[in-house]
């Protein structure tokens, strides 16, 4: 099993976005989704999630709000334990130069027309409705969401 966070960074009503595929065998080649990544060893989600926007972006995040925590359970990929991040205070110059993918900052109300994960248009729902705190479990078959649910906490 696997530990990871995720943000949506959001300024002006739009979200830092990545386009990922620039790394080989990477499952979210193709997709958009925000920042985040791996949590190390003796590491917090918090200090990652500081730590991977920083590394990816350039930017330094000043405050995040933990949103919620996502379970992707797979017939194919590793279990993940994902927490979810917002936030709309940080600092510094975006550097668009990521390894990880593209970064771009997309309108809120068209991240839904991107190439993204089913399970990410449930949570990304949640997040746009201001949702209270909440615990998602996604199912996939292969790279199709067969169920969801969740609660809030």
């Amino acid at each position: 099993m696997k530990n990871t966070t995720l943000i949506y960074i959001k300024k002006d009503n739009r979200y830092l976005m990545m386009l990922r595929g620039r790394k080989a065998d990477d499952p979210n080649s193709g997709k958009w989704i925000g920042v985040g990544g791996h949590i190390e060893e003796g590491e917090t989600p918090d200090e990652c999630i500081r730590r991977e926007v920083t590394e990816e972006t350039g930017l330094v995040l000043l405050d995040q709000k933990l949103r919620g925590i996502i379970f992707f359970i797979s017939d194919i990929y590793e279990t993940e334990y994902m927490y979810l991040y917002t936030s709309d205070y940080f600092e510094g110059e975006l550097n668009t130069e990521c390894d990880e993918g593209e970064l771009e900052w997309i309108d809120i109300s068209d991240v839904g027309n991107l190439p993204l994960w089913e399970g990410d248009r449930k949570f990304l729902k949640l997040l746009r409705e201001d949702a209270p705190f909440f615990i998602m479990e996604l199912r996939y078959s292969g790279d199709i969401l067969v169920s969801d649910s969740f609660r809030f906490s």
